[in-house]
């Protein structure tokens, strides 16, 4: 009867432990993962709602294994959990949501590290490891891969069908079948494939009993295998559109057409697997358990830890390594959920106010699309066309965010001109002369793109509160740091395209962009916070 009560007593300590942290997690970051949730309703990310249930499952099929061995509490956990904390002031500044989702997995793993042991923790560490998987990735990092398979996925598909014989030519992801065209757009990106494939390929091999490199060789490989299977199934919408017409690009064979590339790589990995068994056998049978066989002395503070005394609020109170994890998280959670670190600052002046004569170029203003608008979420833009006395075109474009918030940031144009059909011949950051005397120079992405016979020169970079940034990598570390010294994270996109006419030089257009950008720097600066 006393073993059994002490027993009781044990798990209601677990229990109580349980609660305490669920609750501080919870009031840390339950804004981040509600989004985190909110996103899994895009058709890419559905498979996340899984990963729980298997995350669950991994952890119920071990649990004869946590049994054996005796949980060993250790401070080495201390330092994950630490990092995790880092990492959530980061995001939280930052504005960047995987930022969050990574803090909260270390400070997972270092609460289970500190109070389970190495031992322990070893047995369930896949399960942990797993759910990484279920987040999204950030949205920059989305935005260019779905740009990039979208590009790929089209060639794949125009090379498929020049293959059989078909008249197909591709321009970006718009592929031209003489008789129509087809446009690669987000839903065939391969993205929604991509992403379940891997997760799949890695279950596969953790249960696949072999070498370690065979299981790395069937991860791994699951990437090309979608990428290629995707391709084949574009192509196979230009081959049967000439019969069934619209039909095949939406509705019932669009949604069994994507299952049917899913199952067929899962095939082929599946046939991966047997291949690289009959080429190179196993020895011995690998075993699913990754984890030491418990020893004497293990079974024996295994059966002490059982027969220890039970743990109430006194002693758990008065656990070291409880009372510091409930210390950083309650103090994280109560300055996260008192104090703005970051506040919105409005443009110094409307860009409704922005002139349309500067100097001797006059503009003419334009007007975007309200889903653009809705999607890049700017507090405020202009965007217009100027011309000099020679007729020639300068395109300028400025997005002013108040605030880049999780998941309100700078749109880069680096991922979107592909997409279009242009292809960048000369590429690089530049640093071009003003006559302003506050700024001297202004360092910008310069590119030299061309589609057909049409080219343009395009400059653009990003206003950071005096500063001046040229990519997303460079945008986020000043984010960090304004958010932290100025409670700051308030930044703008500035785009300058001009068309290189057939009868100029790609020297001439570039004295007319750097001639405009003079002129239009100084006042622009008027209307941008510094």
């Amino acid at each position: 009867m006393d073993l059994m009560i002490k027993q009781i007593e044990l798990k209601t300590d677990s229990l109580i432990r349980f609660l305490v942290y669920g609750s501080l997690l919870a009031a840390v970051y339950y804004n981040s993962h509600l989004q985190m949730v909110l996103w899994w309703k895009m058709e890419d990310y559905n498979y996340c709602y899984l990963i729980p249930f298997i995350v669950i499952y991994l952890l119920w099929e071990k649990r004869d294994a946590l049994t054996r061995i005796p949980a060993q509490p250790t401070w080495v956990g201390l330092l994950p959990l630490a990092f995790g904390l880092v990492l959530f002031w980061l995001g939280e500044l930052g504005g960047e949501y995987y930022t969050m989702y990574l803090s909260s997995w270390f400070v997972l793993l270092g609460l289970c590290w500190m109070h389970l042991g190495w031992k322990k923790l070893k047995v369930i560490i896949f399960p942990i490891g797993f759910t990484l998987t279920m987040f999204p990735p950030p949205n920059f990092i989305y935005f260019n891969l779905s740009l990039q398979l979208k590009l790929i996925s089209s060639k794949l598909g125009v090379w498929a069908l020049q293959m059989i014989g078909k008249s197909a030519y591709r321009e970006g992801n718009v592929i031209d079948l003489g008789f129509t065209q087809l446009q690669v757009v987000d839903a065939c990106n391969g993205l929604r494939y991509l992403f379940p494939l891997i997760v799949l390929a890695i279950l596969v091999a953790y249960f696949y009993r072999s070498a370690w490199w065979k299981k790395l060789i069937v991860v791994l490989s699951a990437i090309p295998i979608s990428i290629f299977v995707n391709g084949l199934r574009i192509a196979s919408v230009g081959l049967l559109y000439p019969i069934w017409g619209q039909q095949v690009t939406e509705g019932f064979f669009h949604d069994f057409s994507g299952w049917a590339i899913f199952m067929i790589s899962l095939g082929v990995l599946l046939a991966e697997m047997w291949i690289l068994n009959v080429i190179i056998p196993e020895k011995k049978p690998g075993k699913s358990d990754s984890f030491d066989p418990p020893s004497r002395s293990d079974e024996k503070e295994c059966r002490e830890a059982k027969t220890a005394p039970g743990l109430n609020w006194r002693s758990l109170l008065q656990s070291p390594r409880f009372i510091t994890a409930f210390i950083l998280l309650a103090a994280t959670a109560g300055v996260a959920q008192t104090v703005n670190f970051r506040e919105a600052v409005p443009i110094s002046r409307p860009f409704k106010q922005f002139p349309l004569q500067i100097d001797h170029w006059e503009g003419q203003l334009q007007t975007m699309e309200q889903k653009f608008i809705d999607g890049l979420k700017f507090s405020d833009y202009i965007m217009a066309d100027y011309f000099n006395d020679s007729g020639r075109s300068v395109s300028f474009y400025t997005a002013y965010y108040e605030s880049q918030r999780k998941g309100e940031s700078i749109h880069s144009p680096s991922s979107c001109l592909p997409g279009g059909g242009w292809v960048s011949h000369e590429s690089g950051v530049l640093n071009v002369p003003l006559r302003d005397p506050k700024n001297s120079h202004v360092r910008v992405n310069r590119a030299f793109i061309q589609k057909g016979d049409s080219r343009q020169l395009s400059y653009f970079w990003f206003p950071m509160r005096g500063r001046v940034a040229t990519n997303m990598w460079e945008m986020k570390i000043f984010n960090f740091w304004d958010a932290l010294t100025r409670r700051r994270t308030d930044g703008a996109l500035v785009r300058l395209i001009t068309p290189v006419y057939a009868s100029e030089s790609v020297a001439s257009a570039e004295a007319r962009l750097q001639a405009f950008m003079g002129e239009v720097v100084p006042v622009l600066n008027q209307f941008l916070p510094q």
